[in-house]
């Protein structure tokens, strides 16, 4: 089944009265319902016809989240187009590449932000730019204003679309190069649907809330899909409307129930006074992506929220959005772990040959099942290297432990090689954060004149605390082998993050990159004694 044909499906099955139920929400200030959304979506296919698009075309949508960007997504979907859902944070540059590398025949685009296009618009190989207005700025002479899409008739004949045609490209983040075209087909889509609805307990009573943007598989392919695939509802914030008053108050008027949040957000969340009665009783359900919790995260939200259920994500754009969660029962037991696959999907650790790891060992995540993406847009080097015998090699480092859950270790190009010694961030992270004075904290590798590497932990502090060096390094001796214990620890006021809220690392690298080096200013203090 393609996912416009879930999306009719669902609509048809709603007849009055039941067709006047909320498909999507922007902001609790503009609603559709599931045949409004249908039937706009249909409106918009024929203006992409009518401009040119045909099955298997790229559509670039650089847009905020408002009440246009669901029906034009799926008005691609209906001729086969391919929607390339751009980060509209992205610098110029990067959506040069994006752009000329998914070889985008139109683009739409909001129009604050086409001070990033204009620089390079001639340079991309888009032919038709389209501006979504958001003030009454003139439209520049070389794009089309947005009415060109309105006022059509419902597309009448469909061209035939599969389950196996690509739906979307969504290139990765590109934290560690530059970025990649997921290539996501109907038929990934609709089974990550499936597979979230049955692991979120979705229902038609679901009210989802997504605080971020709808570019992102988070966003969509692991909340929007599984919520439209059961009839239930989709809130939208609209972008750059983020605060927690604004969340609070859409979860009231929205009566959301389930809530997607990155950490920071659930950490912003729980500092607001009074949340215990803040927080509307409707919402009895966290998810919680990005990193993982921290522990006095999870001790909070006992302790003020009793009745929301928590659970924490991990996966990744190229492996079906969620691969594994850690569900609410499994957080006092588990409180290292990612959790256990989501249903249809399979997790394994492997070796340095791809063989299975015996438990406990360290080795590569690789994960399998119909949600991993089609493959990357025109890589076939990297579809070689990330795709082997159908499963994803993700690129991270973990174990399963003695109970069948999941454990990160850290990205492969993250781990620091001291003295001979592998040593995984993501373990001394999770020690550093149970410190009552750590807020967050990630840990990279620097050079070491003597072992190499050495680790240097980046931390947020709790508020009204100092960086006391002796004390967290004599904490980190009580609690990991001493080649473990970084030698250099700094605070900052936050760690940088992407849109998904992954630490970027590589921006902590290219900081303190010099640190032990003769070059280093000595503002940070290295190791005591320099044992180990």
């Amino acid at each position: 089944m393609t996912f416009t044909r879930l999306l009719d499906a669902v609509a048809d099955q709603l007849p009055a009265p039941g067709g006047d139920r909320i498909a999507v929400s922007f902001d609790g200030l503009e609603r559709l319902t599931y045949p409004e959304l249908r039937d706009k979506s249909l409106r918009y296919a024929t203006a992409l016809r009518e401009l040119g698009l045909g099955k298997g075309d790229r559509l670039g949508l650089m847009l905020f989240n408002d009440s246009e960007y669901l029906p034009l997504c799926f008005a691609a979907m209906r001729l086969g187009v391919v929607a390339v859902r751009l980060n509209f944070r992205l610098a110029p540059a990067e959506l040069k590449f994006i752009l000329s590398d998914s070889g985008s025949k139109a683009a739409i685009v909001h129009s604050s932000l086409l001070d990033r296009i204009e620089p390079m618009r001639a340079e991309t190989g888009v032919e038709t730019f389209i501006v979504r207005p958001d003030s009454a700025d003139p439209i520049p002479e070389w794009a089309l204003p947005f009415d060109v899409l309105l006022g059509r008739e419902p597309l009448a004949d469909a061209p035939e679309v599969t389950d196996a045609d690509p739906m979307s490209l969504l290139y990765t983040s590109g934290t560690t190069g530059l970025p990649k075209g997921a290539v996501w087909t109907h038929a990934n889509t609709v089974s990550t649907a499936v597979a979230q609805a049955l692991r979120w307990r979705f229902s038609p009573e679901t009210v989802a809330l997504v605080p971020g943007p709808l570019y992102h598989a988070g966003g969509f392919e692991a909340v929007t899909a599984p919520a439209f695939l059961v009839h239930g509802t989709v809130v939208c914030l609209r972008s750059g409307n983020f605060t927690v008053d604004r969340l609070l108050e859409v979860l009231e008027t929205e009566e959301v129930t389930d809530c997607l949040l990155f950490s920071f957000m659930l950490h912003d969340l729980l500092r607001v006074d009074g949340i215990e009665d803040r927080l509307p009783k409707s919402v009895t359900h966290f998810i919680i992506g990005g990193d993982t919790m921290m522990p006095w995260v999870v001790e909070e939200v006992r302790r003020k929220l009793p009745w929301v259920r928590l659970t924490q994500v991990y996966g990744l754009t190229e492996g079906g959005a969620i691969a594994t969660t850690l569900d609410d029962g499994d957080f006092d037991a588990q409180p290292k772990s990612v959790g256990r696959p989501v249903p249809l999907t399979e997790v394994r650790v492997a070796g340095l040959g791809l063989e299975p790891a015996p438990p406990g060992e360290v080795g590569e995540i690789l994960v399998r099942g119909p949600s991993v993406c089609g493959g990357y847009w025109n890589r076939p080097d990297a579809n070689r290297d990330t795709f082997v015998d159908g499963w994803c090699r993700t690129g991270d480092l973990g174990f399963v432990n003695p109970d069948g859950f999941l454990v990160l270790a850290g990205r492969a190009k993250d781990m620091i090689r001291s003295g001979g010694e592998n040593v995984y961030p993501a373990e001394i992270e999770r020690v550093l954060t149970q410190h009552p004075a750590v807020l967050d904290a990630a840990v990279v590798a620097v050079p070491d004149p003597k072992y190499l590497e050495a680790g240097c932990a980046v931390l947020v502090l709790a508020e009204g605390t100092k960086l006391d060096d002796a004390e967290l390094r004599a904490y980190c001796r009580e609690n990991l082998a001493s080649y473990k214990v970084p030698r250099y620890f700094v605070a900052q006021p936050e760690l940088p993050r992407n849109a998904s809220g992954k630490i970027l690392k590589f921006k902590l690298r290219e900081k303190y990159g010099k640190l032990g080096t003769p070059t280093d200013s000595g503002v940070t203090r290295p190791g005591e004694d320099g044992t180990r």
